[in-house]
């Protein structure tokens, strides 16, 4: 474990505060800048403790916003439970093979998936949507293996997975983005719980860590609710910009990843 000295939790309270800015104005993606925040601004060496401390913030931070979503009654349950409940199982399988992956190869095959992140951001939906959609046999039959996929990958990666979440609800059961967004932090703090208790078995949680992140992130979504307001009329070239970032972070941790192997 990392010593907790005064940079430590001021850096860590920092990265908290940029990861709620950017969950709360783009509403997705910010969770994934959390393990190389502690492994490149914090100071963690370690990506296994990294990643699993980051998965358990994730995984809180979800379920504080999820709770707001249920209230507005914005979280269709029964298809929410059905992917969650899958990927649950996706998720253990997937944190557990990469428990046993090197270090440095798990970051190369993270920057990866933070460059499809940053790239799908930069794709639009167009579509509407069913807000009355119901769960039935034909739907639960499509979320099922989108739900144990998903949910490996949530697990291998130590991220939210939200941005393969949110089109995985949408393209099984047709529900609009709105509700999708909503739904899909079921699933995110599911699959982050499953991932930390995972890593946790082997000593790769940092709690204190974990409980700063958390801290910051409520603060950053406080930020994020006003820049998101602010922003308005040109949300979409700020996600754009966004997306450019978490890019540009990719191709930097996969750089750090392939040099440790020279």
């Amino acid at each position: 474990m990392i010593e907790l000295t005064l940079y430590v939790i001021l850096t860590a309270l920092a990265s908290g505060i940029i990861i709620g800015i950017f969950l709360s104005t783009f509403g997705g993606g910010g969770s994934v800048l959390a393990a190389p925040l502690l492994l490149y601004f914090v100071g963690l060496t370690d990506p296994h403790l990294a990643i699993g401390t980051s998965a358990l913030s994730v995984a809180i931070t979800a379920f504080m916003s999820m709770l707001g979503h249920w209230k507005g009654g914005r979280v269709k349950w029964p298809c929410a439970l059905v992917f969650g409940s899958f990927g649950l199982i996706g998720s253990i399988i997937g944190s557990s093979v990469a428990k046993v992956i090197d270090g440095d190869a798990l970051l190369l095959a993270f920057a990866i998936a933070m460059l499809a992140i940053g790239l799908s951001m930069f794709r639009k939906s167009t579509t509407v949507g069913d807000a009355s959609v119901q769960i039935n046999w034909f739907y639960a039959r499509r979320l099922m293996p989108l739900g144990l996929l998903v949910g490996f990958a949530a697990g291998f990666f130590g991220i939210g997975g939200g941005f393969l979440i949110v089109p995985g609800l949408m393209l099984a059961t047709g529900m609009p983005i709105t509700l999708a967004s909503a739904s899909s932090l079921v699933s995110v703090t599911i699959f982050g719980i499953a991932t930390a208790g995972n890593y946790a078995l082997a000593g790769w949680v940092d709690w204190r860590l974990a409980g700063l992140l958390v801290a910051g992130g409520f603060l950053g979504g406080l930020v994020g609710q006003r820049i998101a307001k602010l922003l308005t009329n040109r949300i979409a070239l700020a996600r754009n910009g966004f997306a450019a970032l978490i890019c540009v972070v990719a191709v930097y941790v996969g750089w750090q990843a392939v040099s440790a192997f020279v």
